[in-house]
């Protein structure tokens, strides 16, 4: 089967295509013949060998799959072949089949196409984790968004509106991408290269702040934060795109009651899976039902991960970046 894998850190040129046996599933899990797979920032992280988890070499890249059910393991149940499913896979997704536990392995609804299916369950699982279990956002408070025109940017800020957020706030590196945040629902978008954001996002507030903070950014954006972080304030950290993170006093939270959470989809996969499925369930729905649009900014084939990658890694994507891989046929 085809494969891209990672035989050594660095660059985009350090993946490359390779033919692999195709695997066996082992009792509890299931194989998927792929058609699509998403590229997510973690997959650069990794290739750089810079992830928090990063597997020993060689490994295949890739977090999210959308294919068809092609093999099931003698304990599986609930599941046959042929059905369409989306998955997180045990070792990567960038290949012609993968494998993944049962448990992590969920049925796509006739009404979600193999796009939206591929682009969807990394960044809007962990956009609604984030909003709904992290950070507990309530009706009528405030978010803000940093990266707010990329894949989980779009997937918060259209959730953050659907679960009753008062008013969503986006951060971006571009004047496109600020066009970009508030056509996904932003009511307020910055561009962060032209002055901190901070007094930008309390000017919009009247001064106030914000309830929620979604920061995948981290280095020195990580404390301009505090400085438009609202009094019972929760901030959610689930990266650092900037290559470092950011460090916080007990004084900036302590009288003011506020909060810095982490969260890692990597750890929840591995730790406690089985709190994914509701919200699989729940952003499947909204998906199928048209709720929530899923972005789609460019599209390749396997062969050409590497340009995939390039494109996210210079920042010039928008949405999510598609690997087709097969047709989808049965």
């Amino acid at each position: 089967m085809r494969t891209v894998e990672v035989s050594e850190f660095g660059g985009p040129e350090k993946l490359r295509l390779v033919d692999r046996p195709v695997m066996e599933p082992g009792p509890t899990e299931v194989r998927i013949h792929a058609v699509a797979t998403s590229v997510n920032f973690a997959d650069i992280k990794a290739r750089q060998g810079l992830y928090h988890n990063s597997g020993r070499l060689p490994f295949v890249p890739g977090l999210d799959v959308a294919g068809i059910v092609d093999a099931l393991g003698s304990s599986v149940t609930g599941l046959s072949i042929g059905q369409r499913v989306i998955a997180f896979p045990t070792e990567g997704s960038y290949s012609e089949y993968t494998i993944a536990s049962r448990n992590l392995v969920y049925v796509l609804p006739d009404e979600v196409g193999w796009e939206e299916a591929a682009a969807m369950p990394t960044v809007f699982v962990t956009a609604h984790q984030l909003l709904t279990e992290v950070t507990r956002l309530a009706p009528g408070e405030t978010v803000l968004v940093h990266a707010a025109a990329g894949g989980i940017g779009t997937a918060a800020v259209q959730l953050a509106r659907y679960l009753g957020a008062r008013s969503v706030v986006g951060t971006v590196g571009s004047d496109i991408k600020m066009d970009i945040a508030r056509d996904y629902g932003a009511n307020h978008a910055f561009n962060y290269t032209r002055e901190p954001f901070a007094e930008m996002v309390l000017e919009a507030t009247h001064g106030r702040g914000v309830d929620v903070i979604l920061d995948s950014v981290g280095g020195e954006r990580f404390a301009e934060n505090f400085r438009c972080l609202a009094p019972y304030g929760r901030i959610a950290v689930f990266g650092n795109a900037s290559g470092s993170y950011g460090s916080v006093l007990g004084s900036e939270l302590h009288a003011s009651c506020r909060a810095v959470l982490g969260y890692s989809m990597g750890t929840t996969r591995r730790l406690r899976p089985e709190t994914l499925l509701p919200s699989v369930t729940t952003v499947l729905g909204l998906v199928a039902d048209k709720t929530l649009k899923v972005p789609i900014g460019a599209r390749y084939v396997l062969e050409d991960a590497a340009l995939a990658q390039t494109l996210m890694e210079t920042r010039q994507s928008v949405g999510k970046i598609l690997l087709q891989i097969s047709t989808g046929e049965k």
